[in-house]
């Protein structure tokens, strides 16, 4: 049966419809009709008011990928709109399912140049899977139907429905199940072809020296399991881009860590020297190739890809397969026999046992006496060993990626493709309000943490029960890496006049320690886990503390630097 409801109950009624319990937003005038309506569906839905629109973009992608569900933001029109642009870039880097609902002026004005107008979906057109311009209520439904389906489906997206103001005050008929959707020309991909398969596995059976490098499209599949079955069958070594930590666990065997710039010296080597590459929901970013006419310059390359766009685009791939990984890798378990590769994995122990004798030599170098970055994600893991990880970019965010070690698939959000400070704070808030049973802490550094620390007062009127970790070393750290190794130490606009972090957050109303020595470390932070509500953790480390392994830009893996 259908009612009649206006635009702003349709995109009440229609959201919970599709299982979304909790929103992200900040109120204006274009988008007053919806805030006038959302009360009648608190018991329904909760909103979460942030400080910032970037915060309500973030907060819903991270929502987004700690429950596996679609994140929703909403915003007004003009600098409301315009503030969610980097939230929606990097949802659509990352291929995180968001759905953003904006307001925009009357139709009737649209075009005019009128008072906080954008034209927002020209503005999103390149950084969005979709997006909409409803003047129309009766067509608002179909668009919030075909919204949530293309951002889940396939390849996950960021979509934008932008509603005018008059649209969301009219009524018409409303019923949504009876809502049918309209995308001619949309074809989702699942099963790979049988041909692509089987050209995958002749490759298979030939190798001598197999990498497997994952990367987000496993955790998007839900594949994991899959992974492993598969990498233990065909005895693989196996790696993971920045947003495929945790598609395996850290004791998983031959499992070698993070590839890339940053990654571990194994990881290079392995994919150094390997014969035949089989990445699975990775799109050879230039953070994980180095120089490109060098990367895995020995062997054959299996390219596993729910995109087609994504498959030759970087690298040239001598058998692509075109599907959702789970199902691919379901498909060529059928076909493959057991392998067994002792030699390279002896090769690979031999580098491995040596390369870390001696990261760890230029470690005892240094100053013993102040706190190490390393020690405090590691005091981070013993406290929460299943913690939710959501880091910011910089130093912390490979930190975080080289150190904790993960035994749940899922458990790293970080802003890889964009690589966008600010991320880590209203993120985690968006992780911790989607797992409010399994701890969640934010890695910060200083920087990142400055670019949106007004959410901290959403945290403590929210009660949101986040952990934050800002390493605090008085640099835009990851830049002056840069300018140290780069740049003749030329320090220019990278030190950091600091607010004082533990009077800020009891400002805000949070909890705060501060760690100055390594001895302070795991004790504060167990007792911040234990600590009911926000809570945040200073330490004090390393200034000039750099992020090694390392790649320099434009280099080889295989010329991997550890000091």
């Amino acid at each position: 049966m259908s009612f009649q409801k206006t635009g702003s109950e349709i995109i009440c009624e229609s959201i919970i419809a599709e299982g979304v319990k909790t929103i992200f937003g900040y109120p204006g005038g274009q988008i007053l009709p919806l805030y006038d309506t959302l009360p009648r569906y608190a018991k329904q839905m909760r909103h979460i008011l942030t400080r910032h629109e970037q915060g309500a973009a973030f907060a819903a992608e991270g929502y987004a990928r700690a429950s596996g569900d679609v994140g929703v933001c909403i915003a007004t029109s003009g600098p409301g709109a315009t503030n969610l642009i980097t939230g929606i870039a990097n949802a659509y880097l990352d291929s995180v399912p968001m759905v953003v609902i904006t307001g925009q002026v009357p139709s009737h004005l649209i075009g005019t140049d009128a008072f906080q107008e954008a034209d927002i979906t020209g503005i999103t057109l390149p950084i969005t899977k979709h997006n909409y311009l409803i003047t129309d209520v009766k067509d608002l439904a179909q668009a919030i139907k075909e919204a949530f389906y293309l951002a889940r489906d396939g390849r996950p997206g960021p979509v934008l429905i932008d509603v005018a103001k008059d649209a969301q005050v009219a009524a018409t008929e409303f019923d949504y199940k009876k809502t049918q959707m309209h995308l001619p020309g949309y074809l989702p991909r699942g099963k790979a072809a049988d041909k692509q398969v089987t050209e995958a596995a002749k490759l298979l059976k030939a190798a001598r020296r197999p990498v497997i490098i994952s990367g987000r499209g496993v955790l998007i599949s839900q594949a994991s399991r899959e992974l492993q079955t598969f990498a233990k069958k065909i005895d693989a070594a196996s790696v993971v881009t920045l947003h495929g930590i945790s598609t395996l666990p850290a004791d998983f065997p031959n499992y070698l860590g993070m590839l890339g710039m940053h990654g571990m010296a194994p990881a290079n080597f392995a994919i150094s020297h390997a014969d035949l590459i089989i990445s699975v929901g990775c799109r050879f970013d230039d953070r994980i190739t180095g120089k490109l006419d060098e990367f895995g310059s020995e062997a054959k390359i299996i390219h596993i890809d729910i995109d087609p766009a994504e498959v030759g685009k970087i690298v040239k791939v001598d058998a692509p397969v075109v599907g959702d990984a789970k199902l691919a890798l379901q498909q060529l378990l059928k076909v493959i026999k057991p392998q067994k590769h002792p030699s390279w994995h002896t090769q690979i122990l031999e580098y491995s046992t040596q390369v870390n004798k001696e990261l760890a030599a230029v470690i005892r170098a240094k100053n013993p006496q102040r706190l190490r970055a390393y020690e405090v994600v590691q005091a981070v893991n013993t406290a929460s060993p299943d913690a939710f990880i959501v880091s910011d970019v910089g130093q912390n965010q490979m930190w975080a990626a080289q150190h904790f070690r993960f035994s749940k698939p899922g458990r790293y959000l970080s802003s890889g493709g964009l690589g966008s400070m600010g991320y880590g704070l209203p993120a985690a808030m968006g992780a911790a309000v989607a797992q409010p049973k399994i701890p969640v802490w934010c890695l910060t550094g200083d920087g990142g943490l400055q670019m949106n620390m007004q959410e901290l007062v959403t945290l403590a009127q929210d009660k949101i029960p986040l952990k934050i970790a800002v390493f605090n070393n008085g640099f835009l750290g990851m830049v002056r890496q840069w300018q140290e190794l780069f740049y003749k130490r030329n320090y220019s606009h990278t030190p950091l006049l600091n607010p004082d972090f533990i009077k800020l957050a009891e400002a805000c109303g949070i909890t705060a320690f501060r760690v100055t020595k390594p001895g302070e470390a795991l004790a504060i932070t167990k007792l911040a886990q234990k600590t009911p509500g926000p809570v945040l953790v200073e330490y004090l480390i390393e200034p000039e503390e750099n992020v090694f392994p390392m790649v320099a830009p434009g280099d080889a893996l295989r010329n991997t630097r550890i000091k």
